[in-house]
């Protein structure tokens, strides 16, 4: 084989990075433009490759953005059944409203699924990973009367509280420090599980 023939061959591609890639230029075009102002093209120039290749990793559109916004609960985070309702919520107050998710440019998985949420299957998404995965656990530890609706109030109280910090920038929440608002958000809880 000569040197002209060596270079003239089709470079080979490293699926798993492209992948890869794909997966992080998607998160970022999925959380500053939502679903339906994102275009399969765009992630695909994004990372330099032909669009064919996002529906051969993927299947669909679809398929891409639930699994680039994908976000299970922290490993070990509801694992201990003692673990009091308040040390879950700061880890979750961290984590969805105060964390810099730099791969969804800022924003925590959920917060960039809201963006999408006119979309049934993306609400579908975003109700089984919230109402499937941390509440029936807040309404475990909460026994009770109206376990599953004081759950959900707690879920609602950190989503809204992500909404107005990141997505609205409201001002007060926006320049409140973590240790200063997790205070806040403990009372609020210790109110809804006594």
């Amino acid at each position: 084989m000569t040197y002209d023939d060596f270079m003239n061959q089709p470079k080979r591609r490293d699926k798993a990075a492209t992948r890869a890639a794909l997966l992080d230029a998607a998160r970022l075009r999925f959380a500053r433009q939502g679903f339906d102002g994102t275009g399969v093209r765009d992630i695909a120039a994004d990372v330099g490759v032909d669009p064919a290749l996002v529906f051969r990793y993927f299947g669909s559109k679809d398929q891409l953005h639930e699994e680039a916004v994908r976000k299970e609960i922290p490993t070990g985070l509801t694992d201990d059944p003692t673990r009091p309702l308040t040390h879950i919520t700061d880890t979750l107050l961290h984590d969805v409203v105060f964390a810099d998710w730099e791969q969804f440019d800022g924003e925590h998985p959920l917060l960039v699924m809201l963006r999408s949420a006119g979309r049934p299957a993306i609400r579908d998404q975003l109700r089984t990973q919230i109402c499937e995965g941390y509440l029936p656990d807040f309404a475990q530890r909460m026994g009770g009367e109206n376990p599953a609706l004081r759950a959900e109030l707690v879920g609602a109280l950190l989503l809204g509280m992500g909404v107005m910090r990141s997505l609205l920038d409201s001002p007060a929440l926006r320049d409140a420090s973590f240790e200063e608002t997790r205070t806040l958000v403990a009372r609020l809880v210790a109110t809804l599980t006594s």
